[in-house]
């Protein structure tokens, strides 16, 4: 078997980023976290912290074990600071050119045997790889959103990664208590491929006046069984973040059903993206 990685480098420290070296260091393992500037490494740092403290504060995690997981996450602004990692996730926002940038850079300071890994939700993680200096160590470790409840992460093997990169990813996976599943690098890989065309067109329901996103929501609530309904989870997922997905597809596969929703683009356009920004097709009070 494949021993699982124990230092884990975090590029981006926003609502994933953060999530992800959460769960990290509370499975114990070490974590280092780059961010672009130092006022967003704090801030991450500062995320990951309320965190834990929601889970002191409710009795699902001590004192103790909090301040032993927070001894476990630095952050930083250098990308040299990745160089000893084991495994790199990177965890930033969906733009094509933004991401093969940070592999660049990955590439040329971590050596031959760091695997690196992107949390991307609907890109082609071959295109990462080939921007990287060894496109054989790059896989895609999908996390869910938000992974300290959701247990799934598909683990996406590009045509360049080799089975060794692959295998540290699902042991890297599986020692954060987590569940891989192993997907083709193809547009939105399962889970997406089959959400998105939904939500979308739940979407469309909406904006043409068929029902309230209340009862869109309730009907795949009770009909479907989802926990969740698709606008909701819109929401919680980032409506950018959806835009990003449905162009991406829309590109892709050219077919109408992903082309992204007057009313999601006019969302987005006003800065309304969701739970992160406290407005989107809900509005949602501040956490204390």
């Amino acid at each position: 078997m494949v021993a699982p990685p124990r230092r884990i480098g975090v590029v981006g420290l926003g609502t994933m980023g953060a999530a992800i070296a959460q769960v990290c260091i509370q499975a114990g393992l070490d974590v280092v976290g780059l961010e672009a500037n130092e006022q967003l490494a704090q801030r991450g740092e500062g995320i990951v912290r309320k965190n834990l403290g929601r889970l002191v504060e409710r009795d699902k995690l001590s004192a103790a074990a909090r301040d032993e997981a927070l001894g476990r996450l630095r952050v930083t602004t250098e990308y040299q600071r990745l160089a000893d990692r084991d495994l790199v996730v990177e965890a930033i926002v969906e733009l094509p050119d933004v991401k093969r940038q940070v592999f660049q850079k990955l590439g040329e300071v971590c050596d031959s045997e760091v695997v690196l890994s992107s949390n991307t939700s609907s890109l082609p993680v071959v295109e990462m790889a080939a921007a990287a200096r060894h496109p054989e160590r790059v896989v895609g470790t999908h996390f869910f959103n938000p992974p300290q409840q959701l247990k799934l992460v598909e683990i996406v093997a590009p045509l360049t990664a080799a089975t060794e990169a692959v295998e540290r990813a699902v042991a890297f996976v599986t020692a954060v208590g987590h569940v891989p599943i192993r997907v083709k690098d193809t547009p939105g890989f399962v889970v997406n491929r089959l959400f998105v065309p939904m939500a979308l067109d739940a979407m469309r329901l909406y904006e043409s006046g068929v029902a309230s996103a209340e009862d869109i929501d309730r009907g795949c609530q009770l009909g479907l069984g989802h926990s969740m309904g698709p606008l909701a989870t819109s929401d919680l997922i980032g409506l950018d973040t959806m835009m990003h997905v449905a162009d991406s597809f829309y590109e892709e596969y050219g077919e109408a059903r992903f082309k992204p929703p007057t009313v999601l683009k006019r969302l987005v356009a006003a800065g309304h993206l969701g739970r992160k920004t406290g407005r989107g097709f809900y509005t949602y009070q501040a956490k204390p």
